[in-house]
């Protein structure tokens, strides 16, 4: 063998040599992934935070405009109805102008009035980490999701035979002036996070009296279980019910409310009734804030500024923030 041939063979790798090069390679992937998806998730989580705070510009514009919120949606008192949400209000002060322009708000039933508005994606209301970006296709309309929602208080919602509503900044019927949130602006929440698709139980008729203090634990929620389940809570922005466009404080976010349907244990929330669906049964809710964030929502006080809020955020903290005229005034962490 010619000397030449010789030193080719000696700078070559052995295969023990590229198995241990492989490896360290692998090791080095597996070491590098985990810092890589977090920083996409922190990039992801910057620009959901960014989105809400547009939505606060958006919402101080109405202000400036009206002197007063959005109501979060308008319900003919002993009547049933279909009414546009909140978010269809503010699309005019989020440069979504023609969009708006395509929405009659003195026509009934409301929404369904508009097939072309219900089907748009509107991009301010998704979070970039929704893993279901994609339209819901029903009988009648094709909806489209949101992730951002309003803030309707504790557990109560309204009271179609009276007119009544419960403590949220955003509640039926009304539209809120500054002044009126009384526990100031920057101690109270505007909107908060929620998944699409959310699995959910509504029309529960229970409780079906007014005055029903807020359960305090999620076992205590299950008495109230029954009505219809379904996978569709937060599929249409269009829509005005609490499920759909809203959110409570009822528990922390993120919360766990398990309930098994077949073989399958979801995390749900529940409504008593759905707004306007009924002209005498009340509504009360727990939808809870969620998010795909870990550990975390992002939530947008009614002052503009963003919070990020953890899932161990104290219950009576988080039910503080939710009030508008409340007594305790204990800020978010």
């Amino acid at each position: 063998m010619s000397l030449d041939a010789v030193r080719r063979r000696a700078s070559g790798f052995t295969l023990v040599e590229l198995l241990v090069v492989i490896a360290i390679i692998g090791l080095l992937i597996a070491l590098l992934l985990p810092a890589v998806q977090m920083a996409r998730e922190a990039a992801r989580r910057s620009q959901c935070s960014n989105n809400l705070k547009q939505l606060g510009l958006a919402l101080q514009n109405y202000v400036g405009v009206s002197g007063a919120f959005p109501p979060v949606t308008l319900l003919p008192v002993g009547q049933t109805y279909q009414p546009w949400s909140g978010q269809a209000r503010l699309l005019p002060y989020l440069e979504l102008g023609n969009l708006g322009s395509l929405i009659n708000f003195t026509e009934n039933p409301e929404f369904p009035s508009n097939p072309t508005a219900a089907a748009t994606r509107v991009a301010a209301y998704l979070c970039p980490d929704e893993v279901r970006d994609e339209q819901r296709v029903t009988p009648t309309l094709i909806h489209y999701p949101l992730n951002y929602v309003f803030n309707q208080g504790t557990w109560f919602i309204y009271d179609p035979k009276s007119g009544d509503v419960g403590d949220g900044a955003f509640m039926p019927n009304r539209a809120f002036r500054p002044a009126d949130i009384t526990d100031g602006l920057s101690n109270t929440l505007g909107m908060s996070e929620a998944l699409a698709y959310q699995p959910n139980l509504w029309d529960t008729n229970n409780p079906n009296t007014v005055g029903v203090a807020p359960p305090q634990t999620v076992a205590d929620l299950q008495t109230y279980y029954g009505g219809t389940f379904d996978s569709f809570g937060h599929t249409e922005w269009v829509e005005g019910d609490v499920h759909e466009t809203g959110f409570t404080t009822t528990f922390p976010p993120n919360t766990k409310v398990p309930y098994t349907s077949g073989s399958e244990v979801y995390s749900i929330d529940v409504t008593s009734m759905r707004d306007g669906e009924s002209a005498t049964a009340p509504t009360y809710a727990a939808v809870t804030a969620r998010s795909y964030h870990p550990g975390l929502v992002n939530a947008l006080l009614l002052d503009g500024s963003v919070r990020t809020v953890a899932n161990s955020v104290d219950q009576k903290v988080w039910r503080a923030a939710g009030t508008r005229a409340g007594t305790d005034l204990t800020t978010l962490p």
